[in-house]
């Protein structure tokens, strides 16, 4: 039986909906390693990220607040240097932190940071920080995978696939961006072992975010059979219910601009290539978290490590029209894997209790004995994982939310903010200022195909969801200050 405090491997994925691996009951991935987690720990069923887009996402996730507390709203803006970070609060406990891969809770575009400047960071609390955003052409020079590669000898490249204009096949699994990640991750487990400090390492991996680049050999398996793969889920004319920029982005492309992405243009065997090469790299992920947990094992540290797997978000992949993300909340763009395992402490299940990623902070400091930061509104999963709590309750409902979070691109008519509240059988979305929503009765339609936002046979269920979301979103009022005294 381990003891003490646990280290912790915390793997983000990024942009990876639910739907992606074989222990959520996807037949045609290859996730064996993956697999073998969720059943060594706890698989939540029904996890969701606080938004649809990056850093508003990873905002919640790191500090235990909500996208609009804490504000971490959208891409492209800097988490205020006042957050607290769950790392830095274990750093100051004691832990050894590191990273490798993607943060994005600052700009990180190279237009404007320069060619040989980084993401600015705050007090993270990550003292082994090995940077690389993603792995395309537009990154700056100062990337460390893109070292790692020019030490190789190699720099990185994606070759076309051909018969495909969407699809390309970049380099090898052995040079990928997921690759090395794992490689920095390996690094510093072994230094630990021989070391002996508590530590949590975070592997932010660029896959499976567009574009789809997986490697040859990782599609190979696809191609033979490429035309079983399922298309998207989307019922021809469905958008024509539903808010008028989901069919601005079907027909111009993802966010209104990238033509290569316009649904309406892409033939059928291009939308079964795409999907390929996703699970592809979903397949490539999971052969790198082999050997990380291999290198646990090796070193004598998997009894007392933590194993945390999730994604920061989904992605649409063409169904209900559309590709990439925005402001849409199906679940495939919101849903994500969460996975954790600690061999004796965390209790093997499936859970099927509605959970946001906004706990996980919460979480880990209740794994290590530390009291949570006064400013954190998630609710801990502790007492489920370790089965002092039922698998199946945690909360009522869960909240997503969208405040510009991505550039809104002249003539896409998206929102400016959208937010969310599910419940086990229905789903509400309001597009403020627009007069618009969606609402979708999961117990019918569970792939939210029929938009019932103007259905007059529903108008009891929207006014109490519409109560629901009104509460939801007045909670994640800012707690801090504390209040020092009576008055």
């Amino acid at each position: 039986m381990p003891s003490g405090r646990p280290n912790i491997l915390w793997i983000c994925s990024d942009q990876q909906r639910y739907d992606t691996l074989g222990c959520y009951g996807n037949p045609w991935v290859h996730t064996p390693n993956l697999d073998r987690l969720a059943e060594a720990g706890v698989c939540f069923s029904h996890a969701f990220s606080q938004s649809p887009v990056c850093t508003p996402s990873r905002a919640a996730f790191l500090t235990g607040r909500y996208p609009r507390t804490c504000r971490g709203r959208q891409n492209g803006a800097d988490l205020p240097d006042g957050e607290v970070l769950v790392t830095r609060l274990l750093a100051e406990a004691g832990y050894r932190c590191g990273l490798a891969g993607k943060l994005h809770l600052r700009h990180c575009n190279p237009q404007v940071l320069g060619q040989d400047a980084v993401e600015s960071r705050l007090q993270d609390g990550y003292t082994d920080f090995h940077w690389s955003h993603h792995n395309v052409a537009m990154q700056p020079a100062r990337n460390e995978y893109w070292d790692w590669l020019a030490a190789k000898g190699l720099q990185f490249r994606q070759e076309p696939l051909p018969g495909s204009r969407y699809v390309t096949c970049a380099m090898t699994p052995e040079t990928s961006q997921t690759a090395w990640c794992a490689e920095k991750a390996i690094d510093f487990i072994e230094a630990r072992a021989r070391d002996g400090a508590p530590w949590l390492f975070s592997v932010n991996v660029f896959d499976p975010h567009d574009a789809y680049d997986a490697p040859r050999e990782m599609l190979e398996r696809y191609l033979a059979r490429i035309g079983e793969v399922p298309p998207p889920a989307y019922d021809e004319g469905e958008l024509q219910g539903k808010p008028a920029w989901q069919s601005h982005d079907h027909e111009q492309g993802a966010y209104g601009f990238i033509k290569r992405y316009a649904w309406a243009a892409i033939p059928a065997h291009e939308h079964r290539l795409m999907r390929a090469s996703y699970w592809a790299m979903c397949d490539l992920i999971d052969r790198y978290v082999g050997a990380m947990l291999d290198a646990l094992e090796r070193t004598g540290q998997r009894e007392n490590t933590l194993v945390i797997y999730a994604s920061d978000h989904g992605e649409m992949l063409g169904d209900h029209g559309i590709y990439l993300k925005g402001p849409f909340f199906y679940d495939c763009a919101v849903r994500v894997p969460l996975i954790a395992a600690w061999p004796g402490r965390i209790a093997p299940c499936r859970a099927s209790a509605l959970v946001e990623l906004v706990d996980l902070p919460q979480t880990l400091l209740d794994a290590c004995s530390l009291p949570h930061s006064p400013g954190m509104q998630g609710r801990s999963l502790w007492p489920l994982l370790t089965g002092a709590a039922p698998a199946d309750t945690h909360r009522d409902d869960v909240y997503c939310e969208y405040y510009n979070a991505c550039n809104a691109h002249n003539g896409t008519g998206w929102p400016a903010m959208t937010t969310m509240v599910r419940t086990r059988t229905h789903k509400l979305t309001v597009a403020h200022g627009t007069g618009t929503g969606e609402l979708y009765d999961l117990r019918q339609d569970p792939g939210e195909h029929r938009n019932l936002w103007d259905d007059p046979a529903q108008a009891a269920v929207k006014v109490e969801l519409l109560v629901r979301l009104s509460d939801r979103m007045a909670f994640t009022v800012d707690p801090l200050p504390a209040r020092g005294a009576p008055w």
